[in-house]
């Protein structure tokens, strides 16, 4: 994804590798446009590709990661938010298939600031990470 400056699209969850912002084509892009060939390898991954899916708007790919028991039927967008940064606090394994990941995922909802600041739990099921909830914190 090409910006008017000719450089590539910074993805949107902020991923730094070696003091750089990933690209978007080299970061969540591929999990949320090949979902069943290239699945996300860990929970801060899938985390990082989920903020980016609501940031596009994606809502196939929040159902395909979300773990059955716990996806809600219909997946609605605000209007008017507008996203504006990931800072993933830390991520961690609980046990060999379960993992948590603890963000903020700040916006703008009508011109007025907002955050999100959640622990999520994430699930591994037949080789793939799955959302399962989260847990507002202050």
């Amino acid at each position: 994804m090409a910006g008017l400056s000719g450089k590539l699209q910074s993805c949107f969850c902020g991923r730094v590798y070696k003091n750089r912002v990933l690209a978007f084509s080299q970061c969540c892009e591929s999990y949320l446009d090949h979902f069943d060939t290239r699945p996300a390898p860990d929970a801060e991954s899938l985390m990082r590709s989920r903020y980016s899916a609501f940031v596009l708007e994606r809502s196939a790919y929040l159902k395909q990661t979300w773990f059955s028991a716990h996806c809600p039927k219909d997946i609605s967008f605000e209007p008017d938010v507008k996203w504006l940064g990931l800072e993933v606090k830390w991520s961690r394994t609980t046990g060999p298939d379960q993992a948590e990941v603890e963000f903020v995922a700040r916006s703008r909802l009508k011109g007025v600031p907002t955050r999100l600041h959640e622990l999520s739990r994430f699930v591994k099921a037949e080789g793939r990470w799955f959302y399962v909830d989260g847990t507002q914190l202050s």
